[in-house]
């Protein structure tokens, strides 16, 4: 596959596939089919809905290696993690973990779920903060070392967004398991980009997105639910189908649009056809070689990497990107003036830049960027 088989403008260098995925044409022709079908006869799609979501979400849940039973389709990451925070009961002083690479998103729906119960959100640090130079076990024993009587819950990445590295993901949940803490794992970049088992982790609660790295169409993601939790699950919408449970009572909204669920399991299907090893080998080795290219052209320094994942981050010049309009503004110099797009966050005393990689790009996307970023970074 190339950028042929997407619908990306060809004239754009596309290095942040991480934000927002990309759909290949023939899933979204799907999709377009199920819109199709919808403005014909809407009486009949709705009447056969629930059974083709089911269908549709244990096909997705066997490509996760998470049971049927225990896994709902959500809309993002975003929406998994307030439905589990709302279904774990928090009282006045209970303590919320969050690790502070957390998904911007996430941390706001952490405090505000504390603001609502008196419960209180108790941030992790994690070493390296100033080079990302931290290992999965100084991860672990930062956030396990955390933990106090009061904690009840831990929410902490599988693979982190801004600075893109993998979490010791099973060690932290059999820890916390051991200590009684409840779990909720943030895995929106995991579902595609890593080969997951979901039953074995055993996390409580873990959630993911389908339409980053899984070419399913947005919005598109599940929350696998553990065996304790089921009968306890909190929709944050009550609509029709609450006496069914879980997942149902996740799932339906009214006329919301399902069809990006519905045509998931398309891009599942897609990425098992070219070998998801294959592909995500590919993908791993090309944004590592971006990197180096990015690092030695702009004179970058390349932050510590996990060689499994398609992103990796540079730490930008000191003093660039230190807050986010100056990080939204440098992006936008990128594209305006380059026709290049990277994901660039701040972070303390100098921003940090995320590359991607996924099938439609080639080394000489890296090239571009790097001339880019040269012409738009202070000397």
């Amino acid at each position: 596959m190339d950028i042929d088989d997407f619908s990306l403008d060809p004239g754009v260098v596309h290095l942040n596939h991480g934000s927002f995925g990309a759909v290949p044409k023939v899933v979204r022709e799907r999709q377009g089919e199920l819109h199709r079908e919808f403005d014909h006869d809407p009486d009949v799609f709705y009447t056969t809905l629930l059974d083709r979501i089911a269908k549709a979400r244990n096909e997705v849940a066997a490509f996760l290696g998470a049971e049927p039973e225990g896994t709902a389709f959500v809309a993002n990451v975003t929406e998994g993690v307030a439905v589990a925070l709302n279904s774990v009961p928090l009282a006045a002083g209970d303590e919320i973990l969050v690790g502070d690479h957390a998904y911007g998103a996430v941390g706001i729906a952490a405090r505000r779920r504390a603001e609502l119960t008196g419960a209180k959100v108790v941030t992790v640090t994690l070493p390296g903060r100033e080079d990302g130079d931290w290992s999965g076990e100084d991860a672990a024993e930062a956030f396990l070392g955390a933990v106090t009587p009061r904690t009840r819950l831990a929410v902490f990445d599988h693979v982190t967004s801004v600075s893109a590295r993998l979490l010791p993901v099973e060690r932290l949940v059999e820890g916390f398991r051991a200590l009684g803490v409840v779990t909720i794992v943030d895995a929106a970049h995991a579902p595609g980009m890593l080969d997951v088992d979901v039953s074995g982790l055993g996390a409580d609660f873990w959630t993911g997105n389908l339409h980053k790295w899984c070419f399913a169409p947005a919005p598109s993601g599940v929350l696998a639910v553990g065996p304790a939790w089921r009968e306890r699950v909190e929709p944050l919408v009550v609509s029709w189908y609450q006496d069914d449970g879980f997942p149902r009572s996740v799932e339906f909204q009214g006329t919301r649009d399902y069809t990006a669920w519905l045509a998931s399991p398309h891009g599942t299907r897609l990425l098992d056809g070219l070998g998801a090893r294959t592909v995500r080998s590919r993908n791993a080795a090309l944004v590592a070689r971006g990197q180096r290219i990015v690092a030695e052209q702009v004179g970058l320094v390349p932050w510590r990497s996990d060689p499994e994942l398609s992103m990796r981050v540079l730490r930008l010049p000191e003093g660039v990107a230190q807050t986010l309009p100056e990080a939204e503004a440098l992006a936008s110099e990128l594209y305006t003036r380059h026709r290049c797009r990277a994901a660039i966050r701040p972070w303390p005393a100098a921003g940090l830049l995320r590359l991607s990689a996924q099938l439609y790009n080639q080394e000489q996307d890296y090239e571009r960027l790097a001339s880019a970023l040269r012409a738009v970074l202070p000397h």
